[in-house]
């Protein structure tokens, strides 16, 4: 048995984790499925019904990790030796970006996608302001510093740098320099080229 077992649907957020066990070189099973199909079990792994899960053997017992941004730096802490943590001087802006793209920069895409309208006046009481501000934010950040955590790729940049390649690629977020110099950074890693790779073949099969 690998030491990981893998939940996820082909197209889905699963890819944004499949990516950070690659970059984290870890030992995994998956077990791909679509949302008609569930393994009978996975309610007791996620009883909401999500993807991705990830389950760790470990010591004799499993733990189980669900949300991306937490699966993906869960295999940052348990693969130290791939070096995606940050160190002291880049812990404030990894966790800061981490959670800004898993809580705000996300709320405020999905709020735009739904076609949620704010109350006047309720953008801050909503915590995640507008898509505008948000997208400032991360702008000024990206403008000024090449990865999350600053000048080097960390496991934050799974998420984050995700965010970005599907809000670029499918048009909820909108075309800016920083934006796309920061995809065109994160893409290239051979992490990322190894997971889309078995994602795309996932994809065209489910399609086929």
């Amino acid at each position: 048995m690998a030491e990981f077992t893998f939940y996820t649907v082909a197209m889905s957020r699963g890819q944004i984790s499949r990516w950070a066990l690659h970059e984290a070189g870890a030992d995994y099973d998956h077990v791909v499925f679509d949302w008609d199909t569930k393994p009978a079990n996975f309610s007791d792994i996620n009883p909401m019904g999500k993807v991705p899960a990830l389950v760790h053997h470990h010591g004799g017992h499993d733990h189980t990790v669900t949300e991306c941004a937490a699966i993906n730096h869960y295999l940052a802490e348990t693969h130290p030796q791939a070096d995606l943590l940050p160190d002291t001087h880049e812990r404030a802006a990894y966790f800061r970006w981490l959670f800004f793209a898993a809580g705000p920069l996300e709320q405020a895409i999905m709020a735009k996608m739904m076609g949620w309208q704010l109350p006047e006046g309720k953008d801050t009481t909503a915590g995640f302001g507008t898509l505008e501000r948000t997208l400032d934010a991360l702008d000024g950040w990206l403008s000024a510093h090449d990865f999350a955590a600053g000048s080097r790729f960390t496991m934050a940049d799974t998420y984050v740098g995700s965010q970005f390649v599907w809000g670029l690629r499918f048009g909820s977020i909108p075309e800016r320099p920083a934006f796309r110099a920061y995809v065109d950074r994160v893409t290239q890693r051979p992490a990322y080229a190894e997971a889309n790779a078995i994602d795309a073949k996932l994809i065209a099969q489910a399609s086929a």
